[in-house]
C-alpha cells in the first residue's frame, strides 16, 4: 500500500492486518523511502539533567517533585563530563532533557549550551515541548522567542519527548498538569519555522486506545504536511514498572510491531522511523527492520527515564553494527539530521 491511507484504514490495519501482512506492507513503504539496504544509527548520550519535576505524570518513574530527598540537578561540570565520555567513545551528540524543574531560568540553559558548543563538537538535541513551553510560561515570553534564544546559544534540534498519546482524552488522565496536544504541537510548529528540525515519539500501551493512537499518527502527519520538520518519528511502548500504572501490563513485541508498522504505513511524509530497541530489546528492534524501521536510533550511553521503569537494555556501536549487519543491511553512523558520518 504505498498511496496515503485514511485514519479510518489505518485503524482497520492496526485492529485486524495479520502481522507478517502488516509487516510486509510497511517493509514496502520502508523501501520506497529507503531503496537501497542501509540502516542507520546515531552514536549519542541522554543526558538527563535533573530529574525534578512538578508535573507528577502517572506512567512517569523517573522524577521526583521539588524538595525530595531524592531529587538533583546536574552541574555544568558534571555534564561536561558525561559530554566528555561521550566523545571518548566518537559519539556525535547528546540528547538533553529532563524534569519540568520550577528552579531554572531561561538563562541557565542559555549558559549552558554556549559553554558546550565552544568546548565540544556536539550536536545539541534537546529539550522537549514541554519544557520549552514551561519556559516561556515563567519568562513571560512567547515559545518562538525562547526558541530563538536556545538556537542562539546553541540549541541544533528539538527531540519529541513529552508528546505520549496526543489526545487530550488520554493526557487528562495519565500527564493533566503536562502541556496539552494543542501546545505540544505548537512548539513544534515553532522550532520548524525557525528551522530547527525535531523527532516526534508516541508512547503507547498505556490507557490509550487504538483510534487515540491513529489520532496521534494524524497530528503528527497534518504537522508534517505543513512545516516538514519532523526528521525522525519513534514509536516506543510504556514500561509501568514503578509507576502509578503498574498495574498494566506493558506492550509485547507482536503489538509493539503492529504500531511500528502502521506508523511507517500512514506517516508518509515523515522520511525515517526508529526502532526502539531500548523498551524491546535488540532482537525485536532488530526485528523492527522489517516492520518499516529504517534506523536503529541511538546506541544511548546512558539513559535513566525508562531505565527507572524497568527497562534495561544496553548496546554499543559495535553491537549495533553487528545487529544491523545480521539482519542483512550495511549500517551507517549518522548526525542528528541523517548526514552520514561513517560507513561500516
Amino acid at each position: 500500500m504505498l498511496r496515503r491511507i485514511s485514519r479510518s484504514q489505518a485503524l482497520e490495519l492496526l485492529r485486524k492486518a495479520p502481522l507478517l501482512e502488516l509487516g510486509q506492507m510497511a517493509d514496502q513503504c520502508r523501501r520506497k523511502l529507503h531503496p537501497r539496504r542501509e540502516v542507520t544509527f546515531v552514536v549519542d548520550r541522554n543526558i538527563n539533567y535533573t530529574n525534578v519535576c512538578v508535573c507528577g505524570c502517572k506512567f512517569c518513574a523517573f522524577s521526583r517533585p521539588p524538595g525530595h530527598p531524592e531529587g538533583y540537578l546536574l552541574s555544568y561540570d558534571q555534564i561536561f563530563q558525561k559530554i566528555e565520555e561521550l566523545i571518548g567513545m566518537q559519539g556525535t551528540q547528546i540528547l538533553i532533557q529532563g524534569g519540568i524543574n520550577p528552579a531554572l531560568e531561561l538563562k541557565w540553559f542559555e549558559e549552558l549550551f554556549r559553554r558546550i558548543k565552544n568546548k565540544y563538537p556536539v550536536h545539541i538535541h534537546g529539550l522537549s515541548p514541554p519544557e520549552i513551553h514551561r519556559l516561556a510560561k515563567r519568562e513571560g515570553m512567547s515559545v518562538a522567542e525562547v526558541l530563538k534564544r536556545l538556537k542562539a546559544a546553541g540549541l541544533g534540534s528539538v527531540p519529541g519527548g513529552g508528546a505520549e498519546i496526543l489526545s487530550d482524552r488520554v493526557r487528562s488522565r495519565i500527564s493533566p498538569a503536562k502541556v496539552n496536544t494543542s501546545g505540544w504541537l505548537k512548539v513544534m510548529r515553532e522550532a520548524h519555522r525557525l528551522g530547527l528540525g525535531s523527532s516526534a515519539t508516541m508512547m503507547f500501551g498505556s490507557v490509550e486506545k487504538d483510534r487515540d493512537i491513529i489520532e496521534h499518527l494524524h497530528q503528527v502527519r497534518k504537522l508534517q504536511d505543513k512545516t516538514r520538520g519532523f526528521i525522525a518519528f519513534i514509536p516506543w511502548s510504556f514500561q509501568p514498572l514503578n509507576t502509578k500504572l503498574a498495574q498494566l501490563r506493558p506492550a509485547g513485541a507482536v503489538r509493539y510491531l503492529k504500531v511500528l508498522a502502521v506508523s511507517r504505513i500512514f506517516l508518509d511524509n515523515v522520511p525515517n522511523i526508529q526502532a526502539s530497541w531500548v523498551t524491546q530489546g535488540p532482537k525485536i528492534g532488530q526485528t523492527a527492520l522489517f516492520f518499516g524501521a529504517n534506523d536503529f536510533g541511538s546506541t544511548m550511553l546512558e539513559e535513566n527515564v525508562v531505565a527507572a521503569a524497568g527497562a534495561q537494555f544496553r548496546i554499543s556501536r559495535d553491537e549495533a553494527v553487528r545487529i544491523i549487519k545480521a539482519a542483512g543491511f550495511k549500517p551507517l553512523q549518522r548526525d542528528a539530521y541523517y548526514k552520514i558520518l561513517r560507513k561500516f
